[in-house]
Formats: C-alpha cells, structure tokens, sequence
C-alpha cells in the first residue's frame, strides 16, 4: 500500500510543479504556493474519489500526505515548534479548501474563481486558473484513483 501513496503523492507533486500555474497568479515560485496548488489538487482528488473508494484507504492516504509534507518542512529546516504551528495551519487551511470545494462542480466559474481567490492572489487571471482545474476536475472524474496509485501520470491539464 506505502508503493500506493508515494506515487499519488508523486503525481500531486508533479502536477503542483506545472509552471504554467505560477504565472497565473505569481512570479515566485515558493513552498507555500506550491503547497496550496498541491492542497487544490488533493481536495480535487479526495472530493472525487470518498465515495468510490475505503474511506479507511483515502484517511491513510490523507495521513501519508501530510505527513510528507511534515517532512518537507523539517528537510527546510524548520524546528519542531516552527513546524507543529505551521502543520496545523496547513491543515486548517486544506480543511477550508475541502469546505469550499464541496460543490465544485455545481458552481459556476465566477464563484470557482472566488474560491481559488480566498487562497491566492488571482487579480484578473482567475478564469485560467479554473479552467485548468475544471480539466483537472473532469480528468478525475474519467479515471479511477487505480490510475494515480500504478505510477507516475505525464498529463498536463
């Protein structure tokens, strides 16, 4: 199963690095933006996926995840109280971005890129944003967590 999580979490990196993203609402490329694109796409992923799949499986996976991301942060340098606060406010925040990704699907574009806008700095490029993630959105929707959990996926949305 620990083959499993690695090469989801493999694919949500190699999606969060996708460059194109970053020009959308950025010119830096920092941990905490790529953090937040990756949570974007875990929420995409997890919304997806909790009702075709073991919850048990998706909670595992979710614990592998963060704490990977633990792990990221220690490799930083960050020291064990820097990363207790810093770890509850990445989950405090991936929870808010589950509450607000709820019904993405029922949502128009204007309110998705309100969503993605209470997270990140989007000015006018909002719609780029969106429509990368309503590719991811439909992506996922055509294949089955199976195909996240074999190997690495090359696709680019």
């Amino acid at each position: 199963m620990i083959i499993e999580f690695v090469n989801v979490y493999n694919n949500l990196i190699n999606l969060s690095r996708n460059k194109k993203i970053f020009v959308i609402f950025t010119a830096k490329d920092t941990f905490s933006d790529r953090l937040i694109i990756f949570m974007f796409h875990f929420a995409l992923l997890l919304r997806e996926y909790k009702e075709k799949n073991n919850k048990k499986y998706l909670q595992d996976l979710f614990d592998y995840i963060f704490r990977q991301i633990e792990l990221s942060l220690r490799e930083i340098g960050y020291g064990d109280v820097s990363i207790n606060k810093k770890m509850k406010n990445y989950i405090n925040i991936f929870y808010s971005i589950i509450d607000k990704f709820n019904n993405w699907n029922s949502l128009n574009n204007k309110e998705k890129s309100n969503i993605l806008g209470f997270f990140i700095k989007l000015d006018d490029k909002g719609d780029k944003l969106v429509d990368y993630f309503n590719n991811f959105q439909e992506y996922l929707s055509k294949n089955s967590l199976n195909s996240f959990t074999k190997s690495v996926i090359n696709h680019k949305f």
